[in-house]
């Protein structure tokens, strides 16, 4: 039986705040395995391909302004019910409500702005988890 995958993602703030190891190491401490990692300058056409669900939605313009707003890091991370393992490790979206331990509670706040940043995705499903390692590990 092979291990289930996802996408995580560090995203700009985490990056701009030099949390990509401190992110990378949870990940691996809670024993996954990180098959490969990417340094990505996201455009307009991937984010949007992204967040496609979004469109339309009052965020929808300042998430894609906000996570191309610098670099990202992207993550295939690989283990047994990884997709659920890692949305946990991160904490709910909101980082002033998310759980201390979690990478949100730990590392994140709100800053008050259009969007929430909140310094990590994590694929939600088996099948986004195919369709967003597609765009992002082309």
């Amino acid at each position: 039986m092979s291990a289930e995958e996802t996408l995580i993602l560090v995203k700009p703030d985490g990056v701009a705040r030099g949390l990509t190891g401190e992110i990378l190491r949870r990940i691996e401490a809670k024993g996954y395995r990180l098959v490969d990692i990417r340094f990505v300058e996201a455009d307009r056409e991937l984010l949007a391909e992204h967040y496609a669900e979004h469109e339309g939605k009052p965020f929808f313009e300042p998430l894609i302004e906000f996570m191309s707003s610098g670099p990202t890091v992207a993550i295939r991370a690989a283990g047994e019910r990884v997709i659920e393992g890692f949305r946990s490790l991160a904490g709910t979206t909101d980082p002033t409500t998310a759980a201390p331990g979690t990478i949100r509670g730990d590392l994140g706040r709100d800053w008050g702005l259009k969007v929430q940043q909140n310094l990590v995705h994590g694929s939600d499903s088996p099948e986004s988890a195919a369709r967003e390692l597609a765009l992002w590990f082309a």
